[in-house]
Order: C-alpha cells, then sequence, then structure tokens
C-alpha cells in the first residue's frame, strides 16, 4: 500500500501489509500432486522389481522413468512458475544456503532429474529390438543395463527426500498450525505410494497377475492410511485453537466441506475396496478405474489441505 510520494527524488514510500486471500493455489496443488506421481512410481517400481522378475513387466524399466520424467518436470515448471522472477533459480544454484530446505530440495529434485533421465533413455534402447544383436550391441546392451542397475538404488533414495522435503517448506510456514512436519511427511509419503501404483497401473496391462495384484495392494494400503492421516486430522486436531478454526471450513457447514468430504470418497475410500476386490479377481478395467479415481481425489484433497490454512486471518 502507498503511504506517499516524494516528488523531488522520486522515492515511493510503502507500507507493508498481509496479503489476503490464497496465495498457494492451484499451482502449487498440481506443482505437489506431480511430485507425488513422479517419485512414487519410482518407489513402487523398486518394490516391484524387488518382488518380481523384470521379464514379468516388459516395459517397467524404461516407462517407469518415463513417468517419473513427466511428472517431475511438471512440478518442476510450476516451482519455477511460482517463482514469478524465475532467474532466482540460478541463484540457487550458484549461491546456495544449505540451510534452506528450499535450496537443499532444489538440488535434490535436479540431481534427482537427471538421474531419472540416464534410466530413462538406457531402459528404452535396452528394450528397443535393434539392440539386441550380436557383437558390439550387444555388449553395449549389457554394459547400459550393468550402469541401470547400479544408479538405480541412487534414484530410489533420492525419491523418499524429493517427495518430502515440500512437508518441511510447508511446516515452516508461519502461523499455519495445521501443516506440522510430522502429519505432513507421512501424508506426503502415503500419497506418493498412492500416485506411483496408480501410475503404474496404467502401463501394466501386459504384467503378470502376481505383479498387478501387489500393485492393488499397495494402492489399497496408500488409500488406506491415507484416508486414517485425514481422519485423525479432521477429528483429532485440538493442539491449537488456530488448528480448530481453520478446520471449521471442512466441518460440517464449511465452506471446503463438500469438496473435502468427495475428495475422501473418490480418491480414498472407492479406490480402496475397489483394490482390494482386484487381490482376488484380476480385473484390469476396475484397476485403472481405481487407479483414476485415486488421482483425481489426491489432487482435490492436496487442494483443500493447501487452501484452508491460508483462510485464516494471521491477525
Amino acid at each position: 500500500m502507498v503511504e506517499h510520494g516524494i516528488h523531488a527524488t522520486q522515492a515511493v514510500v510503502t507500507l507493508d501489509v498481509a496479503l489476503p486471500g490464497i496465495i498457494w493455489g492451484w499451482m502449487i496443488t498440481l506443482n505437489m500432486w506431480a511430485k507425488s506421481v513422479g517419485t512414487g512410481v519410482i518407489l513402487v517400481g523398486a518394490f516391484l522389481l524387488y518382488r518380481h522378475k523384470k521379464e514379468e513387466m516388459p516395459n517397467i524399466r524404461w516407462m517407469m522413468p518415463l513417468i517419473s520424467f513427466i511428472f517431475l518436470n511438471i512440478f518442476l515448471l510450476f516451482t519455477l512458475t511460482d517463482l514469478h522472477q524465475p532467474y532466482r533459480m540460478i541463484n540457487i544454484f550458484l549461491h546456495p544456503h544449505w540451510t534452506s530446505a528450499i535450496t537443499v530440495g532444489a538440488w535434490m529434485a535436479s540431481l534427482f532429474t537427471g538421474l531419472i533421465t540416464i534410466l530413462m533413455v538406457i531402459g528404452y534402447f535396452d528394450a528397443h529390438p535393434n539392440v539386441r544383436k550380436h557383437g558390439a550391441c550387444a555388449k553395449a546392451a549389457r554394459e547400459h543395463s550393468a550402469l541401470y542397475e547400479k544408479l538405480f538404488p541412487f534414484v530410489v533414495f533420492l525419491a523418499v527426500p524429493v517427495t518430502l522435503y515440500t512437508a518441511i517448506i510447508m511446516a515452516e510456514a508461519s502461523a499455519r498450525e495445521l501443516w506440522q512436519a510430522p502429519a505432513e511427511v507421512m501424508q506426503m509419503m502415503w500419497a506418493a505410494l498412492l500416485a506411483g501404483s496408480a501410475g503404474l497401473i496404467f502401463i501394466s496391462g501386459s504384467w503378470s497377475k502376481e505383479s498387478r495384484r501387489d500393485l492393488a495392494l499397495v494402492l489399497a494400503i496408500a488409500t488406506f492410511f491415507s484416508f486414517l492421516m485425514y481422519m485423525g486430522e479432521y477429528f483429532f486436531s485440538f493442539k491449537s485453537a488456530e488448528a480448530e478454526a481453520t478446520l471449521a471450513y471442512v466441518h460440517s457447514g464449511g465452506e471446503y466441506n463438500a469438496e473435502f468430504w468427495f475428495a475422501m470418497v473418490l480418491g480414498f475410500i472407492i479406490p480402496f475396496f475397489l483394490a482390494v476386490k482386484n487381490m482376488k479377481e484380476d480385473n484390469k478395467t476396475m484397476l485403472r478405474f481405481a487407479a483414476i479415481l485415486a488421482l483425481i481425489g489426491l489432487y482435490m484433497a492436496k487442494d483443500v489441505w493447501l487452501k484452508i490454512p491460508q483462510l485464516l486471518n494471521l491477525s
């Protein structure tokens, strides 16, 4: 707000005032949702590769990093856009402050994306029929496959902090009692497992029944505990008057009540029962439908949980 101007010096005196309304909107929701998919497919893919032979999942070694690459770049794009001055990102790399969660997260996410790109290229050429020849091409393919195996553990390791560091940033927000680090960390981990299993379900049509059953198992567990986390906050968040006032926006009659419960039913409850049923009878169509609902509901749940703490006045 401009207080007054000094014509002689062209100086403008301003007063700092609180920005009203929602500052972190759909762009940040999409940012976190895309990050959950990008990191989750790696975490769930690592579990499947540990449990099953890669021959049972013929396209996983290149489709898994491809999905991760696409959604990580969506995540990075909207992170860059949200800075309003994108050149600020350069300073994160040229003049890093390692006490900042944003700096550490940006470095980890960039390294993670770089390694994912290498895995995607190796996995594609490893699966491409033209490289399956005798001689030099076959030898190169074996060497590339060995490099894939060496890099993959580092990628899985990085997937954990990359998907969790946003929870630390949210917990650092002043006067936002609903965003507490322990709860946010667990919510983001379950979101990654939910989104990762849902993302891999779409490419699992040619996989073995056992691998799809494990995908359904991960989806069922992730939806169950995600729902449990939100219910714990919804009913038992008595840590402060501000948290209770914030949750009034989703309690009965609240402005976001309908969207919140729609997200719970669509994203967690229905996919849970569909996934449990699919563990008993292999139904690809039903499993894909559960994955679609889970991804839509997860976005809506993240949207509500991001917006409602910002609706409370800070003074």
